[in-house]
């Protein structure tokens, strides 16, 4: 059967077979792309500290000096934190900008959470990444911080990266509860996490 609809469905069916066979290396490509990005998840710490200036925000008489290190599932901040009224409780935060112009320090935005959980407490359920347990004044007025958060990493430039955040002391205690802040009031100190080159 040689005839001229026979020659162009044999036409067809070849072009129809070489377009599918032209295919197959974008096919075999794309895989190839997407095994790279299950790497994410697993970033780990790539700066081995940084530091953390805190200056008052809110009209307080709150500073300290923090520094911050890739510890276990996250980092790890220890140093002090000053001009807190004696024996006061105060919750701890890293905040997803590295921003703390403003007087407020609004500009620093909410809570750092790259897993869109809710307020908790760390080591207890879900949690925001920048999640800590709060700091107790001594007598003196003076926190020593000994502060874990978990989930998130130092530099390397992954989505739970807290290296460029900042850091917010609150003027009230985390409760751990309410979303989504913890009802830990205004803002009286930040610093932003910058990594030791």
């Amino acid at each position: 059967m040689n005839t001229p609809l026979a020659r162009v469905l044999l036409a067809a069916s070849v072009l129809a077979l070489s377009a599918c066979g032209s295919s197959s290396p974008t096919k075999s490509t794309a895989p190839a792309a997407s095994a790279s990005t299950p790497a994410a998840p697993a970033a780990r710490s790539t700066a081995k500290s940084a530091t953390v200036n805190l200056a008052s925000a809110s009209g307080s008489l709150v500073s300290g000096k923090l520094t911050v290190v890739p510890m276990g599932n996250g980092v790890h901040l220890t140093g002090e934190v000053g001009g807190l009224s004696p024996g006061s409780t105060h919750a701890i935060h890293i905040h997803e900008k590295g921003d703390c112009s403003a007087a407020d320090a609004s500009s620093a935005g909410g809570h750092f959470n790259p897993g869109a959980q809710p307020h908790g407490k760390v080591g207890s359920g879900a949690h925001h990444g920048g999640d800590m347990d709060n700091l107790v004044a001594n007598t003196e007025g003076v926190a020593k911080v000994n502060a874990h958060a978990e989930g998130v990493t130092l530099g390397g430039g992954a989505a739970n990266d807290v290296a460029g955040k900042a850091v917010i002391v609150h003027a009230a205690a985390d409760d751990y509860r309410t979303q989504p802040t913890g009802n830990a009031g205004g803002r009286v100190a930040c610093g932003v996490i910058t990594v030791q080159r």
